[in-house]
């Protein structure tokens, strides 16, 4: 996103006969009209509101459906393992086929009627930390598990408890060889396999409940007020903090097999940063060029994807060798079963776990992922924008962006995905990369999503990817949420002792703080039981901790709004906006389809935040209707070299 090419959007396209503001039915391909860009836009096949052939768009709507397929299927994986799921190998496609239908809902409703932005949806990690603080209280922690003595070695055998069985005679190298989990255990007590879903109920409750406050703060316009006060210096800690704090169950993960888990990392950053300007031939088909050979970066697109191809055919081979004891986490057959047992069709339902239950506690530390993810959003509906060739973006889209978002979060936790929903930074990288910000492409990938997730067998094969894999999955994503989070550092002076000292203090306390309440609960006794867990929920959460401190130190300790990052932080969005206005497609991109027209006849609807409303003034100018009268009135009298100043440019359609 950093690099985009500079041009200007080519000429002559065929006028559309329906409104933009509704969406393609047909089959054909159709172009919207257009007038010149900015020559610091990029220069884009198919802009925001032009529709690629059907064929094409479910080609390119599967792309994005497989760029978000790695983000999103170790999320359910995860969230199985702090559930307590065990071996319950059904549950856990189960899980992975609810997020993905869930993913596929949110993503339709945030291009219909949200937002109205090509942007995909998908399970965010912002509610990981809140999750975990949840299900560490004492009465959801998972029964403990008997640790597993190491085999002793006796010539060829292998013993343990002084029953000694033949070794297997292939030998791997000592790097490969993992710890020594497929070792026999204990009888221990077995709790109700059901149980799980006990505590999925309550992470239901809890993102219903908090998902209520992201739909509000969207309907309202808070976040506006809010961003006010919100700057660089809190969000830095709150979003690196989601990184960092998961760093155990990354290696948890990953030292089932650290010799699977390496090579994993190492196709990974093989894929996304050495072999990332490597093209391929593929057929592609254009309506200029018919049909003909293009060359596309793939290994940048699915980097992922193709590490967890590889390392998964490297652990079939080693299984098939017999390099992995019996129910290793690395072995492909272990649940081989699953296969067979899982249904080939299951539609996810709400409620499908059972009632949910909701917890003062609970809720409010998902208050904390809640707000993390709102602020992430905004930043990718900017940047979208600008990579779909669309107007910038009003008020009123990004209000209902966030309120739709919020709507996406309460469907997954009604649906019992176990986490909340935003949008994807990946995806918008894949519309810079492909040059297609279609609208209608995205919304064939949500389809995708919804169709696929209904097959049970797929849920079902994604969980047996072995669980070394999933550790070197998580050590790159984890690794690179904690980046996204330390990139906001650009705004403000690092050459401030006061920001560096809110910075290091922020993050530190952030983890210092949750380890230290972890390990000693019990001190928390307040004689009520629940402030006491709202207090551990709250002080286990390591982004809570840490952003309510760079927040505290942020507007209390002296400091001019440049040297705290806040001018520039608006003026990247300002300058976007005075760069790029009268200069885009049609202000009617942002509008909600079928009911805009309708809405305008209503003076009332100006005052609802998340409403467009076009009766006086625009929020965008149409260039269609462009003329000194219509300047004069818009402006209110300004006249035409002020225009041009501004950036304006007369233009005939």
């Amino acid at each position: 996103m950093s690099s985009l090419e500079n041009g200007q959007f080519e000429e002559g396209r065929e006028d559309l006969n329906e409104d933009v503001d509704t969406l393609p039915s047909g089959n054909e391909e159709t172009r919207a009209p257009l007038i010149d860009k900015p020559s610091n836009f990029v220069q884009l096949t198919y802009s925001i509101d032009e529709n690629p052939p059907w064929h094409m768009s479910l080609f390119l709507g599967f792309q994005h459906y497989l760029t978000m397929f790695g983000g999103t299927v170790a999320l359910p994986i995860l969230i199985a393992k702090l559930l307590c799921v065990g071996n319950n190998g059904i549950a856990k496609s189960q899980l992975i086929c609810t997020i993905f239908f869930v993913s596929g809902i949110a993503t339709l409703l945030q291009c219909t009627v949200g937002v109205r932005l090509p942007i995909v949806q998908g399970g965010t990690f912002s509610f990981l930390a809140p999750t975990i603080a949840l299900l560490t209280l004492p009465k959801w922690k998972c029964p403990e598990t008997p640790k597993r003595p190491a085999p002793v070695q006796q010539g060829n055998l292998s013993c343990w408890k002084n029953v000694c069985t033949n070794k297997t005679t292939f030998n791997l190298p000592s790097f490969l060889k993992g710890n020594n989990k497929s070792s026999p255990v204990p009888k221990q007590h077995k709790e109700d396999p059901d149980a799980w879903q006990l505590r999925m109920r309550e992470v239901q409750g809890a993102i219903i409940v908090a998902s209520l406050l992201q739909v509000i703060i969207g309907a309202t316009g808070t976040m506006g007020f809010l961003m006010k006060y919100i700057g660089p210096l809190t969000i830095t800690p709150v979003i690196t903090l989601i990184g960092l704090s998961l760093f155990d169950i990354a290696a948890d993960h990953a030292s089932t097999q650290w010799g699977i888990a390496t090579f994993t990392i190492v196709l990974v950053i093989l894929f996304s940063q050495y072999l990332k300007d490597v093209t391929m031939p593929l057929p592609a088909y254009t309506r200029d060029e018919g049909l003909h050979s293009a060359r596309i970066k793939m290994f940048e697109l699915f980097p992922i994807l193709f590490a967890v191809l590889f390392a998964w055919l490297l652990c079939i081979i080693l299984t098939a060798a017999g390099s992995f004891e019996k129910d290793h986490p690395a072995r492909t057959d272990k649940m081989s079963s699953l296969l067979y047992e899982a249904p080939w069709f299951r539609v996810p339902y709400p409620g499908q776990w059972g009632t949910p239950t909701v917890s003062v506690a609970a809720v409010i530390g998902m208050v904390a992922g809640i707000m993390a993810g709102i602020i992430e959003s905004i930043g990718d509906y900017y940047a979208c924008a600008r990579l779909s060739g669309a107007p910038p973006i009003p008020q009123h889209a990004i209000n209902r962006g966030i309120l739709i978002e919020g709507v996406g979060c309460l469907l997954s936790g009604a649906f019992g995905a176990g986490t909340g929903t935003t949008s994807y930074s990946e995806n918008i990288g894949a519309i810079g990369i492909t040059k297609v910000g279609s609208r209608r492409v995205v919304v064939y990938g949500s389809l995708f999503m919804m169709v696929l997730a209904v097959l049970g067998k797929f849920g079902a094969l994604f969980a047996t990817i072995p669980e070394p894999i999933i550790g070197g999955v998580f050590i790159i994503m984890f690794g690179m949420v904690t980046a996204v989070g330390l990139s906001n550092l650009q705004f403000v002076d690092l050459n401030s002792q006061r920001n560096l000292f809110i910075i290091g203090f922020s993050i530190f306390i952030g983890l210092v703080v949750p380890k230290w309440v972890e390990a000693n609960i019990h001190v928390i006794d307040t004689d009520n039981h629940i402030l006491d867990q709202i207090l551990i929920v709250l002080l286990t959460t390591s982004m809570w901790v840490g952003g309510m401190v760079g927040f505290f130190l942020d507007i209390t300790l002296p400091g001019t709004e440049e040297e705290r990052g806040i001018l520039k932080w608006r003026e990247i969005h300002d300058n976007q906006t005075d760069e790029a206005n009268n200069e885009m497609t049609s202000i009617h991109t942002y509008d909600i389809p079928f009911v805009t027209s309708y809405l305008q006849k209503y003076p009332f609807v100006r005052y609802i935040p998340f409403l467009p409303y076009h009766g006086q003034t625009n929020d965008v100018e149409d260039p269609r209707n462009r003329d000194s009268t219509k300047m004069d009135d818009i402006l209110q009298g300004e006249n035409d070299s002020d225009i041009l100043a501004n950036g304006g440019r007369e233009t005939t359609m």
